[in-house]
């Protein structure tokens, strides 16, 4: 027996026995070897297979290029993220936009919009500029920053009326958090997945709920038809599921599964995810005859079906988009 087929038939063996993840953690182990790493296969194999959760993060700092390919650079690499991740938490606390009580994600946020330069504005705190010169070495003389009288507050009056997608990296934060344990980490990740979500699937996100209508009625074309007989196509909530990326609508139990593909280059997991929901609750949809309450429902669906509903989503995606092979 060559030794292609004595694996496929150990495959074979171990999902029939329930034991599936062991030959797939093995085929990690091995990729996680390579020195340097190999992006390409692991990008392949997380594609294929939902990552271990002992070496997730790991696969996720290097897919997202918080980490360099080289082992050897790793532990220096992340010195440096977390001296940035220190430097920038000082001069929030410096300005007065955080505290010790501000919730971690907020933190996060405030993090990202002032790595961006986006922080909120104000004219009146020029000795900021002094103190950001200092930590980074330059300052964008247009930025400007918030009254330094008290610490504000996303939930305050003041950030009511947050933007779409300050709300969208505030869910994705908070999903973040449960999923990796250490602070550094968490930040880095949440930023890069964030920065490379909205780059790299730029041209891709307005077509999403396109797609997410073609593949449903290829699926099922009379639910399609009850949503458009309610006028709900238009209505279903595109934003917790393309912009959010089902942050706040999945437990992270079952949504790191969906990331894995996110992180490893396809956004078109979300598309099959939202039809994987349709499919799963159609008799429940199909009973809804207002917007409001199909939008409503899908906003709030059972948690109980969640891994089953991304297994299934996953095939549904393989099925449609075929199987990654990798390269010799």
């Amino acid at each position: 027996m060559t030794d292609d087929s004595q694996r496929n038939f150990r495959s074979v063996y171990y999902e029939k026995v329930g034991f599936r993840g062991v030959e797939e953690k093995k085929s990690l182990e091995i990729l996680l070897k390579d020195d340097p790493l190999d992006i390409e296969k692991l990008c392949t194999f997380s594609q294929r297979f939902p990552l271990p959760s002992m070496y997730r993060a790991l696969v996720w700092k290097v897919l997202l290029g918080i980490l360099p390919p080289h082992h050897d650079s790793h532990a220096q690499v992340m010195a440096y993220r977390k001296d940035q991740y220190s430097d920038v938490l000082h001069a929030l606390t410096v300005i007065r936009f955080i505290s010790d009580t501000t919730p971690q994600a907020e933190v996060f946020l405030r993090m990202y919009q002032l790595e961006s330069g986006k922080l909120p504005r104000s004219p009146s705190f020029p000795l900021v500029e002094q103190h950001f010169k200092a930590v980074h070495g330059s300052f964008d003389i247009n930025q400007t920053f918030c009254e330094p009288t008290e610490f504000p507050s996303i939930h305050t009056d003041t950030y009511s009326k947050m933007e779409p997608e300050d709300e969208a990296f505030l869910a994705i934060t908070k999903a973040m958090e449960e999923m990796v344990e250490d602070s550094v980490d968490c930040y880095w990740i949440t930023r890069c997945f964030v920065k490379q979500f909205h780059s790299k699937f730029r041209d891709s996100l307005p077509q999403l709920p396109k797609a997410f209508e073609q593949y449903l009625n290829l699926e099922d074309s009379r639910l399609l038809s009850h949503l458009k007989t309610c006028s709900a196509v238009s209505k279903l909530p595109y934003d917790l599921w393309f912009k959010r990326c089902f942050a706040g609508c999945l437990p992270e139990s079952s949504l790191q599964r969906v990331w894995d593909k996110v992180v490893s280059g396809s956004c078109k997991i979300l598309v099959f995810v939202a039809v994987e929901i349709l499919l799963t609750f159609k008799i429940k949809v199909m009973a809804l005859n207002s917007v409001e309450k199909i939008t409503e429902f899908l906003e709030n669906i059972p948690q109980d079906s969640s891994d089953a509903i991304v297994s299934k989503a996953i095939d549904l995606w393989h099925k449609h988009c075929g199987t990654p092979v990798h390269s010799a």
